[in-house]
């Protein structure tokens, strides 16, 4: 009699070596891509400067036929070999940490060094593990200290007197202090906001009882550009402008969540001003004033290198970017006493930021979102901010103006930096060989996948030359 035929088997087939250990080649490289990209967006970076990163990273590692996806707190990659083959798929979520441009230059060095074949894919990975678990190149007090530096630095900007630079500074070490074990609680940010504005008014408000001659007014001023420094505007901006509408939307709830805890603190700290019966009126609201310009300058210089120290930027690119800053700040000077409103003052300033700090941070050898991000600190819009919710608080109908003209700042900051990055990125890559069209500029890592694969080609006919 014959045989029965066997039944079907639901077993899935043994996988070859080959094809197992070109899985685990493929599944490494991915992993070293999300991992660099999620380190990327946790510090700052735009989603268009971690989608890149992740695919100079896979495409310098032999990787082809593979998509980078970037949403907000998720990082997606795959990879497909051919039509008839399953695609590889790795998802990766993104843990936001406290920001530190010291590892976001140790990452950008990597993935140069990467691109350009100094490092493999093993070494890559060793590296990127001992940057992150190295921990911070300085120790936290400096970095309070050096955000109490910053304050005072903002209020000599803001035209405050040494007794108002010293309270600012002062104020800016408590808030710093409070949101940090608030932060060892696992508060959310929003509240984190919230105490830091209410805390800044009440120290207003202290100072205001007191015979010395300070103004309130700048000292809240001051602290709540303290905690507009560490609210993401740039990315926000960034990712907007750049095609990354659903990652931008989200930055830009985030962003907004962030100055509202600000808002909410101050106006609580104005509403406990009124029931104690502190006089609201020598609040001045409706006042603005800037420092005289050299003071203007240093105080400018001041503030943002001490914000680049206190974000663990390197020592080496601190007077760089306290220069570049200074410059700016000059420019905000000039355009504003010529009349020009002040955001548009502050999107000049901000656009020639931007178109300085691609050439200063190649320089140094950081990335450009380390000097653009510090240098536009002395120019966040703390004084229009505060000003909206006092005249809020007093019933005027210039409240909404007011309100509106902070966030018309901080969009002109964002969108200033990032048209200099535009402009300033061609002029220094064609100044060797012109391009036919404008490329979206990298605040972050390499410009393209396509200089990895010219700089491919480049190496090999010179060793195809040595052989010959």
């Amino acid at each position: 009699m014959p045989e029965p035929a066997p039944e079907p088997s639901d077993e899935i087939p043994a996988v070859g070596d080959r094809e197992k250990r070109d899985v685990r080649e493929i599944t490494a490289t991915m992993n070293l891509a999300l991992r660099i990209g999620e380190l990327l967006l946790s510090s700052g970076a735009g989603a268009s400067d971690v989608s890149a990163a992740m695919s100079n990273v896979a495409w310098s590692c032999g990787l082809r036929g593979f998509t980078a996806d970037v949403m907000f707190t998720q990082l997606t990659m795959s990879q497909q070999s051919s039509a008839e083959e399953p695609a590889l798929i790795q998802i990766r979520q993104v843990r936001y940490r406290e920001v530190d441009y010291g590892d976001l230059t140790d990452v950008d060095h990597l993935i140069r060094d990467l691109v350009a074949g100094r490092l493999d894919r093993a070494e890559a990975s060793a590296r990127l593990n001992r940057i992150i678990s190295t921990g911070h190149s300085r120790p936290r007090w400096t970095v309070t200290a050096a955000l109490g530096v910053m304050g005072g630095g903002v209020g000599m900007v803001l035209g405050g007197d040494w007794l108002v630079v010293i309270v600012a500074a002062v104020a800016a070490v408590l808030i710093d202090l409070m949101q940090r074990q608030m932060g060892r609680r696992r508060l959310p940010t929003f509240y984190q906001q919230v105490a830091g504005g209410l805390l800044a008014t009440l120290i207003a408000i202290g100072v205001d009882a007191t015979p010395a001659n300070v103004s309130p007014s700048l000292v809240i001023s001051t602290s709540i550009i303290m905690l507009l420094a560490g609210v993401n505007f740039l990315g926000a901006i960034q990712d907007a402008l750049t095609g990354f509408p659903v990652t931008a939307g989200a930055r830009i709830l985030e962003a907004f969540l962030g100055t509202a805890g600000v808002v909410a603190g101050v106006s609580g700290g104005l509403q406990v001003a009124q029931v104690i019966g502190v006089d609201l009126g020598r609040l001045d609201p409706g006042a603005y004033s800037i420092a005289d310009a050299p003071v203007m300058v240093v105080g400018g210089a001041v503030a943002a290198a001490a914000y680049a120290f206190s974000a663990y930027a390197p020592v080496r690119s601190l007077a760089p970017i306290g220069a570049v800053a200074a410059v700016a700040i000059g420019v905000y000077a000039g355009a504003y006493h010529r009349g020009f409103g002040i955001a548009w003052s502050s999107a000049l300033a901000a656009l020639l930021l931007g178109l300085a700090s691609y050439p200063v941070a190649t320089r140094v050898r950081v990335p450009a979102l380390v000097v653009v991000a510090a240098g536009i600190t002395p120019f966040l819009p703390g004084l229009s901010i505060y000003r909206g919710l006092t005249l809020l608080a007093t019933d005027s109908s210039d409240a909404l103006v007011a309100m509106v003209n902070a966030a018309a700042i901080a969009i002109a900051l964002s969108s200033g930096a990032i048209l200099g990055e535009y402009v300033a990125q061609p002029i220094r890559r064609e100044a060797r060989r012109l391009e036919n069209k404008l490329a979206g500029p990298r605040l972050v890592g390499p410009h393209t996948v396509r200089a990895v694969r010219g700089l491919r080609r480049r190496r090999a006919a010179r060793r195809r030359t040595n052989t010959d």
